[in-house]
């Protein structure tokens, strides 16, 4: 396997991200500076139909963020992975995990899988969403049943 130097590991926020973080701190032999860390909130207004205009939107994601970022600091915290190397994003899972990886220069992102087969899933995950379009390497880690 090659010798990986910059991971960036996003996570879903569940207890499976457990699982993702501890793979990739086994391919950089436990040095936890080479890990950063990534979890991306889903745009509010795309949860919510286009009539809920009595919901203030506004504090809704950025009330998401905040618990989003909260929970990311308590997991990277858990594994000593430091605050600059912590990020939350909002929009599009696949397409933040790739944008982050280029930025920092990441030459592997390690993402979980639920490892079901069939063409919804196939077509839908986001392990193969941040795969398509990516330009370093993609490590899947089978998660769940």
């Amino acid at each position: 396997m090659a010798d990986y130097t910059n991971l960036l590991v996003a996570i879903d926020l569940s207890n499976e991200s457990d699982k993702v973080i501890e793979r990739a701190i086994q391919i950089v032999s436990g040095d936890i500076s080479k890990i950063s860390i990534i979890y991306v909130v889903e745009p509010v207004t795309a949860a919510y139909p286009i009539d809920a205009y009595a919901i203030n939107m506004s504090e809704l994601q950025e009330e998401s963020i905040r618990l989003s970022t909260q929970r990311l600091a308590e997991i990277a915290g858990k594994y000593q992975i430091a605050e600059p190397r912590r990020f939350t994003a909002v929009g599009s899972a696949a397409t933040e995990a790739r944008s982050k990886a280029e930025e920092i220069g990441a030459d592997l992102i390690v993402i979980g899988s639920h490892g079901t087969s069939g063409w919804k899933l196939l077509l839908g995950s986001t392990a193969n969403k941040v795969l398509h379009g990516a330009k370093c390497d993609i490590l899947t880690v089978r998660v769940g049943s």
